[in-house]
């Protein structure tokens, strides 16, 4: 028998639709505050009930590590280069590729050292001492616990996870310049490789306060063009 249009209610999040919420609300938070972060701001930042968050994820070092796998993640940055139009000038093509990378890497990085700072270690068999944060249904939050191991190659993406994800974001890259195929020397999977790696070198190597990194366009314009002014002349 149909209820009474007084008694309906309307459909709720499911509990992936849930957990996908709150892990967005939480990420620039975990970014801000690392493990610091209590299950309490993460509530008030989404506008609901402490328990919700228990609800749906046993407790804060589960969302946390899903905060992490997230970040790790490329759905979201894969979604960005397959909204480039391909009706755009390939420079343009490759400029906005750069960006959405950049946002991508940046946010990882952010993530993952912010936790790394406050001694999260992803996964429980990362070896955390005791818990004692309180940070639970049946307690309030307090500090984290910093684990006694040392950082370890599983705080980051796994290995095998880091090859799959470098081999999806190369392929993205190829689609994105393959209207052009006909005009590059190389095959566009070695271009693309090349744009990655230009990109990747640019935002993870350090370098001195006196050297300005390559900017975007001038990343591309070497890709493109190479450094000589008249190529072929040495």
């Amino acid at each position: 028998m149909t209820p009474p249009p007084s008694r309906r209610r309307a459909p709720g999040m499911s509990v992936e639709e849930r957990r996908a919420m709150i892990v967005a609300v939480a990420l620039p938070l975990v970014a801000e505050y690392g493990a610091a972060v209590t299950t309490s701001q993460i509530a008030r930042a989404a506008g609901i009930g402490e328990a919700t968050i228990f609800r749906a994820f046993k407790d804060k070092d589960e969302l946390l590590d899903a905060c992490v796998a997230e970040a790790v993640g490329t759905d979201h940055v894969l979604r960005e280069l397959a909204s480039v139009s391909l009706d755009e000038p390939l420079a343009v093509r490759l400029t906005e590729a750069a960006e959405a990378l950049r946002a991508h890497l940046e946010r990882l990085g952010t993530v993952i050292g912010a936790l790394h700072a406050s001694g999260h270690r992803r996964g429980r068999e990362a070896g955390a001492g005791p818990r004692g944060d309180g940070d639970s249904p049946r307690g309030g939050d307090g500090p984290p616990q910093a684990g006694n191991s040392p950082p370890r190659d599983g705080d980051g993406p796994p290995r095998d996870g880091r090859a799959e994800s470098a081999t999806v974001l190369r392929n993205a890259v190829v689609e994105l310049i393959a209207p052009d195929r006909a005009a590059f020397r190389l095959s566009p999977e070695k271009v693309a490789s090349a744009f990655l790696g230009l990109l990747f070198t640019r935002l993870q190597t350090p370098l001195a306060e006196a050297d300005a990194p390559l900017t975007p366009d001038e990343l591309i314009d070497v890709l493109l063009h190479g450094a000589l002014h008249h190529p072929g002349s040495t």
